[in-house]
């Protein structure tokens, strides 16, 4: 029976090189001599450091263009809304990067694949969506619906199985 599996996934290696570019990128500019500007990352979470919520707003914006160059889709980013004072005038920022889908996402996916009454069948699996059906073009009008109809948070379809 062939079936795919919805998932939203980031490559934690261009996350790496993306956090890697900013920080060269941060030490070359200008605007920054002289400050404390930098991004540290552990794992799937980056905390951005500047002198000021100006220069940190320059910081995250230097992220997100390289993190767009580097092929991640931004969507995928949960940015702390305030920023949190560090010693002195330094202020730091936490920003997550959403790795598999939540539990709401999950459900409303199974839940529009449900009501769209296409022959095929989703089931939750962990942090993907497993959709099967009996025929390929099923899957593949699954495939548009929710491309067209999920927009918040960055999706991939793999493990396509014939």
């Amino acid at each position: 029976m062939p079936s795919f599996d919805i998932v939203s996934e980031v490559d934690k290696q261009e996350l790496r090189n993306a956090v890697d570019q900013a920080n060269k990128e941060i030490a070359n500019r200008f605007d920054f001599k002289g400050s404390d500007a930098r991004i540290e990352q552990a794992d799937y979470v980056l905390t951005l450091y500047a002198d000021d919520d100006f220069k940190l707003d320059q910081v995250r914006e230097v992220l997100v263009a390289k993190l767009a160059k580097r092929g991640i889709d931004v969507r995928a980013l949960d940015v702390a809304e305030k920023s949190e004072k560090v010693s002195g005038n330094k202020v730091k920022r936490q920003v997550r990067v959403r790795n598999g889908l939540e539990t709401e996402v999950a459900k409303k996916i199974v839940r529009l694949i449900k009501d769209s009454k296409l022959k095929v069948t989703a089931s939750i699996q962990g942090e993907s969506v497993r959709v099967s059906g009996a025929k390929r073009d099923t899957l593949q009008e699954a495939i548009a619906l929710v491309r067209k109809t999920v927009t918040e948070v960055p999706l991939q379809f793999t493990n396509f199985r014939d």
